[in-house]
């Protein structure tokens, strides 16, 4: 039995977090909103995030509408992408729900054909992140005063082969693509950053460039 605090009484659980999100009844057993707020498990703790904002959302579409671009310009384009997609990293008992994740065009066959609900981190070739104020601390590498693991940590434990992070955090309004996952030490070991503005360009086998001119940080106020 494990037993989750929250800010006014202690909810008893009838099985592990990660168990209870694997079935999808831990966010009924919290009683949360069906407004778009996100249950995850990062790091063995559960987090709760609101749903994000328009922004932040139209970010997300820019990156599909790149990938829909260059599927429909070249029949032997071999990416697909699917946003809000719930993945399962059983090795360390983590869930995520990723902004976008994108994989190949066989592994997105395969996924459908065996009707999933909690897709495999093998399966992808990329997950995306894009910061809200909330929770920006939980997508970024570790450091300072937060030690335990991230989403960072997360994916190259998994050997997610890239991560793109687009941190819009005001005044260091950046996107990282993250590489060479170290699976032991749960770290990316490769890094290349572009300031919003700049074109992201994704190397092969993705083969994207990605413009960022419309991008926006996210407006002043409390945040991470």
């Amino acid at each position: 039995m494990s037993t989750l605090a929250t800010a006014h009484h202690h909810l008893e659980l009838p099985d592990t977090p990660y168990n209870l999100w694997m079935r999808d009844e831990l966010a009924e057993l919290m009683n949360l909103p069906h407004d778009g707020t996100h249950v995850e498990i990062i790091g063995g703790e559960i987090v709760v995030s609101p749903g994000p904002d328009y922004a932040h959302n139209a970010i997300i579409r820019s990156i599909q509408q790149k990938i829909f671009a260059a599927e429909l310009a070249d029949p032997a384009f071999p990416w697909r992408c699917i946003f809000s997609q719930d993945v399962s990293l059983s090795e360390i008992h983590d869930g995520y729900i990723p902004d976008l994740c994108v994989l190949s065009e066989d592994n997105d066959r395969k996924a459908q054909a065996a009707q999933v609900k909690k897709v495999r981190p093998q399966l992808l070739e990329l997950a995306v992140e894009v910061t809200s104020p909330t929770n920006a601390a939980d997508d970024r590498r570790p450091g300072g005063r937060r030690s335990r693991p991230t989403k960072w940590s997360g994916y190259a434990r998994v050997g997610i082969p890239y991560y793109l992070l687009v941190d819009r955090a005001p005044g260091a309004a950046l996107t990282t693509l993250f590489s060479e996952p170290d699976t032991t030490a749960g770290e990316y070991r490769e890094a290349v950053s572009w300031a919003f503005g700049e074109s992201v360009k994704l190397p092969e086998p993705l083969g994207l460039e990605i413009p960022t001119d419309e991008w926006e940080p996210w407006r002043a106020g409390p945040g991470a």
